[in-house]
């Protein structure tokens, strides 16, 4: 007859060894929540981006996609990037340097330089930045920024509820790459569809 209390002790740490150090369940949930999540952010920013578009161009509260050609502001229109690089510039001086650049890379060098941990102020921020850039008129892509706002929320969950810097690193990289797949998904319905 065995013994629970040493043999649930060994076997627990061994299923630790196994799983190279990472709470397996505890871990798998929190990327399953964070990935539903980083979905309904990309969402979001997405969203934010034709806000922008027209609260400048139109002057209109709305979060349909519109294009700027079509605009009453005439040669005014040149004048819209130009604030908005402008408003990020001062979001980058005072806010966060780290929102700075496509997303990508900031989002690896998190993971290889400071243990996978993200600020929160780049959450917040670098959507945000993005967002006015983009719908102001700024030459930039999405995907970038969305990436690395689902990585860093991702991170910043992984802070959260005290993890590893292995289990972060997971948590970072399903939130990139659940909000990479959400961007890609608005792209394709976003399209109108082809007749055969």
């Amino acid at each position: 007859m065995r013994s629970d209390n040493g043999s649930g002790a060994e076997f627990a740490e061994v299923l630790a060894e196994s799983a190279g150090g990472f709470r397996l369940g505890f871990v798998s949930l929190l990327a399953a929540l964070i990935g539903i999540l980083a979905g309904l952010i990309a969402y979001l920013l997405y969203d934010l981006i034709g806000l922008f578009t027209n609260l400048s161009y139109y002057h209109e509260w709305s979060f349909h996609f519109r294009s700027p050609e079509n605009t009453h502001l005439g040669p005014w229109i040149i004048v819209m990037p130009v604030i908005g690089g402008i408003i990020v510039g001062f979001m980058a001086k005072y806010g966060s340097k780290k929102i700075k650049g496509h997303g990508i890379p900031e989002a690896m060098e998190a993971v290889l330089s400071s243990r996978s941990r993200i600020e929160w102020k780049v959450a917040i921020l670098k959507p945000l930045s993005a967002a006015i850039a983009i719908g102001t008129g700024g030459p930039f892509g999405a995907e970038g920024p969305i990436i690395q706002t689902g990585g860093a929320f991702g991170s910043l969950v992984g802070q959260f509820v005290s993890t590893t810097a292995a289990e972060r690193k997971v948590l970072l990289a399903c939130g990139e790459l659940r909000s990479a797949h959400a961007i890609r998904l608005s792209h394709v319905r976003s399209q109108p569809a082809r007749e055969t």
